[in-house]
């Protein structure tokens, strides 16, 4: 410091800080040589408060306020100092100016997966986060225990700390909770008060206030989302029989999309279905139940298709066909078949006569009508 600004220091008997930071916590005023004028004047802002250090001892703390600081309104400095007849000379003191106000918005989460024994799912893991707002309590307590010598000090030299605390106190508190994972979502308000009020006592220690505690979200990992989901799958469709015929369904209508066929369907379907026997027998079971359905389905619909009598005819001790009566009726009119043509349908035990077939023998049996006058 040069000599002019020694003077201009010595002169300038204002004592105040206003902070132009958001995450400053505590700051050190600066002073030439750490002297203050008998006099001086101290202002201390609202969120604010100033405390004095002499040689290491804390003294005098000063809440919001203009202050003139003279020895009536510094009675444990003027009894550190040995002030007992009052003074009129600069003396030494550092000014520590210690930031009251909420911090907010500080962030916490779960690093790693904490692992919970859940009495609808047995062990499960879970993660979590939200965020928290703190403010300095005590400010001695704060200044001696934490900030020490530090000339400035903010809030990230701290939070790291204080989110360790917050995430071992949900860690373990969450458990002794005992809620379901699947009514955490519902009960958060409940859970982030009782929290709280474990945390808050570790923060008193630092000289810190927890103000607020919140919980944005408890979630656990994405291959146990993606079961949820199933079992959820499972609950609307209503039972394991339905979500089996469901899934073998879907497998099929991707199988007839792809080039592997059914075979790249029965290797899709074992893996969404399970693996093993059982799930073997499932799946044998799922197309039964979807051909079934199907045959209901179109039973409930419309009446089945009239069955058609099929025959096969030896011409020249060779064997054609199948044919169907209609067609038997042309090949009659056009003579291609006669009383003596062998034929044959499933069920009859020899090739026979055509003419021989009760069902056929009225196409040869045509007798032309009468003929009028």
């Amino acid at each position: 410091m040069s000599f002019f600004d020694k003077v201009r220091a010595e002169l300038v008997d204002i004592i105040e800080w206003i902070d132009s930071s958001t995450d400053t916590m505590v700051y050190r005023f600066p002073r030439y040589m750490n002297e203050i004028k008998y006099g001086a004047k101290l202002t201390v802002r609202a969120s604010q408060e100033a405390v004095f250090v002499n040689e290491g001892q804390m003294a005098d703390i000063y809440v919001p306020g203009l202050y003139t600081l003279e020895t009536q309104n510094m009675p444990i400095l003027t009894t550190l100092k040995g002030w007992k007849y009052g003074f009129h000379s600069p003396f030494k003191a550092e000014v520590y100016f210690v930031n009251t106000k909420q911090f907010t918005n500080q962030k916490w989460g779960t690093k790693h997966t904490i692992l919970l024994r859940d009495s609808e799912f047995g062990p499960i893991r879970i993660r979590a986060f939200g965020n928290f707002a703190i403010r300095v309590k005590d400010a001695k307590k704060f200044i001696i225990d934490i900030v020490g010598t530090n000339g400035s000090y903010t809030t990230d030299e701290i939070v790291e700390q204080l989110r360790n605390i917050v995430i071992t106190q949900f860690s373990d508190k969450i458990g002794e909770s005992k809620i379901p994972v699947l009514d955490m979502a519902s009960n958060y308000n409940q859970l982030s008060s009782f929290i709280a009020d474990k945390i808050n006592s570790e923060f008193d220690e630092l000289g810190i206030e927890l103000t607020k505690f919140l919980i944005e979200n408890i979630s656990v990992p994405e291959e146990v989302e993606a079961e949820l989901d199933k079992r959820s799958s499972i609950g609307i469709l209503g039972n394991m029989n339905t979500y089996t015929q469901f899934q073998t369904a879907n497998s099929i209508e991707t199988a007839a999309a792809n080039p592997g066929g059914l075979a790249g369907a029965g290797v899709g379907l074992g893996m969404g279905l399970g693996m093993g026997l059982g799930m073997g027998n499932q799946v044998s079971q799922a197309f039964k139940n979807v051909q079934m359905q199907e045959n209901q389905n179109t039973s409930a619909g419309a009446p089945p298709p009239l069955p058609v009598e099929t025959y096969y005819i030896a011409t020249n001790g060779q064997q054609t066909g199948p044919f169907n009566e209609a067609t038997l009726a042309q090949m009659v009119q056009t003579g291609a078949i006669k009383k003596d043509t062998l034929l044959w349908k499933q069920g009859m035990a020899e090739w026979t006569d055509a003419s021989k077939i009760v069902e056929l023998s009225s196409l040869f049996d045509i007798t032309p009508p009468y003929i009028p006058s």
